[in-house]
């Protein structure tokens, strides 16, 4: 317990390093995560069109929380790191969301991965996992999205082990267990499960994101999230 609790600490309120990228997205896109048989494919939503009271929430479970863990109100996204649609919504939105939300205290963020892009989406989510045993999960999530952010491309092997290293590196983490970490595929169960739990509630695109039972599709305006996160701290 005191180890969990460390890790949680270790991720309690902290920044984004990535700049706020101009105006915020007018409309909202998603990307199909295959699990209705639409691979690959991208589908256009107009602002506020994919809000939608599901009735289920996501499980937090031992996922590692962004926040307040008794923050009143939950926000879960389901992302993939190649995801370019996540990647806006990691840019644009969140940084928004961890000012006016996260760091006030008035919600906390889990994130939980639909790795559905292959391969390296999959590893991409078991290092970010392995950084958790070293309290930097967030800021190990928020490094990969930076680097696919910068990158540009899917499927070109970016997403690799000497990247997972060199992030790792930089983040001062213990290098031999990391890798023993990655080597043994420690968190494949975990990021199964993820994937797992989106379909069994319906989450068949990223980034699909809840707040609470509300589930909102797409990388939507920043004002799409605060009308539902508001909503759901005045109905407490």
């Amino acid at each position: 317990m005191d180890g969990e609790m460390e890790k949680k600490q270790g991720d309690y309120f902290l920044p984004i390093s990535v700049l706020i990228a101009g105006v915020i997205i007018a409309g909202a896109v998603v990307y199909s995560a295959g699990l209705s048989g639409n691979d690959n494919e991208t589908a256009a939503l107009s602002p506020g069109e994919g809000v939608l009271p599901v009735g289920t929430a996501p499980e937090i479970g031992d996922d590692v929380i962004l926040g307040d863990p008794d923050a009143p109100v939950t926000l879960v996204e389901f992302g993939d790191y190649q995801c370019p649609f996540c990647g806006r919504f990691f840019s644009q939105t969140e940084p928004l969301l961890r000012k006016d939300y996260i760091e006030t205290g008035k919600i906390k963020m889990v994130y939980k991965d639909l790795a559905f892009l292959g391969p390296e989406s999959v590893a991409a989510a078991e290092a970010a996992e392995c950084a958790r045993d070293h309290g930097k999960y967030w800021i190990y999530h928020d490094a990969l999205f930076e680097e696919e952010i910068r990158d540009g491309r899917e499927h070109n092997g970016n997403l690799n082990k000497a990247l997972f290293m060199d992030i790792a590196s930089s983040l001062e983490l213990d290098l031999s267990a990391f890798e023993t970490c990655v080597d043994s595929r420690k968190y494949k169960v975990e990021v199964e499960g993820d994937i797992q739990e989106a379909r069994a509630i319906g989450a068949n695109s990223t980034p699909t994101v809840y707040v609470n039972d509300v589930m909102i599709l797409g990388a939507q305006p920043y004002s799409v999230f605060k009308d539902a996160i508001d909503k759901a701290l005045e109905a407490r």
